[in-house]
């Protein structure tokens, strides 16, 4: 669940700063017509984007704070060379505030989604505007078909990837690791063997917290999309997620008992119910203090890590991938991301889109430091980060079988709220695991 996307506000408009201090170095007189700025050789590399007056194009996300300080900081070149003011606006309202304006016939013109269903309804009510061909043509050539589909409605794309998290991660300390002879598992046989050996010495083999507020039980919900990813394969995966197959399924409770074996397994994780009243964010950081063996949590976690902390392979923390249970059936990896949409399809929105969907956006992005796509052109040398690179690596690597997290595409009823509830009560033992996906089952909408 792409909660730290949903909960990110701010109101940033760095490019504006931008576009101020080019028009007085190139002597603006203030008419429509584009600035000498556009003739620097700087310039060259976005000629096509070019518009012969000046034009402003508005762009609402969830982005928010100095998150969108670098957004906003990633288009400024791109601002000064093509006449394109960019007016950006975070929000952490974003789901409510978007269809209230799409809905008043006042919606951005580019909206950047966190959650590829709520871009279907918009797509669905035929609010947004399908990609217009030099977008599409970016798509095809910077992302897998994989990533392409989420935006995809009645066989009509509508979206392009911005930003991705790599979700199948398990972060461990390397000085434990070290001390102990450990070797990080490149098998699931091999992590449990790892867990157990951990759970013999005393300390907890894993450590988690589900706790965040409205939204506790999210990360529990990424568990179980994991390990439905890999103990079923991405096929069952895409039919439970459709809901092809019911939630009930006897392969998602199989799924959900080889989750409990670790997450709720009193020899790995001492009393399950602690993970319920654990905030999301303090859930890995017995790792650090080698109070814990193993965390399973996204590239985004290197945020949670007290500063100063080394974040790299022989540092104080780092991260391995989530192993396959069957290596045959390909490697499985949760993502998650967002999207960019446009509810209009004037000239310098379409050029705006376009330049977001290119890789030289994405280089530009990735210069500026903790972010990470899944663009397939994206220069991995001006990925800032261990933990960042890893993730790129496994997002470019072409055994990836990568799959969108599960409850940001299901029905908000249940993908932000049954499924939360549900695994917060499964944890905490208020019901069982059958009881717990009947339940969740019960509230898929009719």
């Amino acid at each position: 669940m792409a909660v730290l996307s949903r909960r990110r506000r701010a109101f940033a408009l760095a490019g504006v700063a931008a576009l101020a201090l080019a028009a007085a170095a190139c002597g603006d007189s203030g008419s429509d017509t584009g600035s000498t700025s556009a003739d620097k050789p700087e310039c060259a590399p976005y000629a096509q984007y070019k518009v012969d007056k000046k034009k402003t194009v508005s762009i609402y996300a969830t982005i928010r704070d100095a998150e969108a300080d670098k957004l906003t900081s990633s288009w400024k070149q791109f601002e000064e060379c093509t006449n394109i003011k960019i007016e950006y606006e975070g929000s952490g309202e974003f789901e409510t505030q978007i269809k209230v304006r799409a809905d008043g016939g006042q919606p951005p013109d580019i909206a950047v989604f966190p959650q590829p269903g709520l871009l279907a309804s918009f797509a669905t009510k035929g609010q947004l505007k399908e990609l217009p061909a030099p977008v599409k043509a970016n798509l095809d050539k910077n992302w897998s078909k994989d990533w392409a589909k989420y935006a995809t409605v009645n066989g009509k794309v509508y979206g392009v990837p911005l930003g991705a998290n790599v979700k199948s991660l398990v972060w461990y300390s390397p000085q434990l690791f070290k001390e102990k002879g450990y070797k990080v598992p490149t098998t699931w046989d091999e992590m449990i063997k790892l867990s157990d050996d951990i759970a013999a010495t005393g300390i907890k083999a894993w450590c988690a917290g589900i706790e965040s507020g409205d939204a506790t039980g999210w990360p529990a919900t990424d568990w179980i999309e994991d390990i439905v990813l890999r103990d079923q394969g991405p096929d069952v995966y895409d039919q439970w997620v459709n809901h092809t197959i019911p939630f009930n399924d006897p392969r998602i409770v199989s799924a959900a008992e080889r989750t409990a074996s670790i997450l709720k397994n009193p020899k790995y994780v001492g009393n399950p119910k602690t993970i319920v009243t654990t905030s999301f964010q303090e859930g890995g950081l017995p790792v650090k203090d080698k109070k814990c063996g193993l965390h399973r949590q996204a590239n985004f976690y290197s945020n949670q890590w007290a500063k100063g902390t080394n974040v790299a392979e022989d540092g104080d923390v780092f991260a391995f991938y989530f192993p396959a249970v069957d290596p045959a059936k390909g490697k499985p990896v949760l993502v998650a991301g967002e999207f960019v949409s446009a509810f209009s399809d004037r000239e310098e929105v379409v050029k705006v889109q376009t330049y977001l969907a290119s890789a030289e956006w994405a280089n530009s992005k990735a210069k500026l430091g903790d972010w990470i796509s899944a663009n397939k052109n994206l220069d991995v040398s001006l990925v800032t980060g261990s933990i960042d690179k890893l993730s790129v690596k496994i997002l470019q690597d072409p055994a990836t079988v990568a799959r969108f997290d599960g409850s940001d595409l299901m029905p908000a009823a249940v993908g932000s709220k049954s499924f939360w509830t549900g695994m917060t009560d499964w944890i905490n033992g208020t019901k069982d695991t059958k009881a717990t996906l009947d339940y969740i089952e019960s509230t898929w909408p009719k």
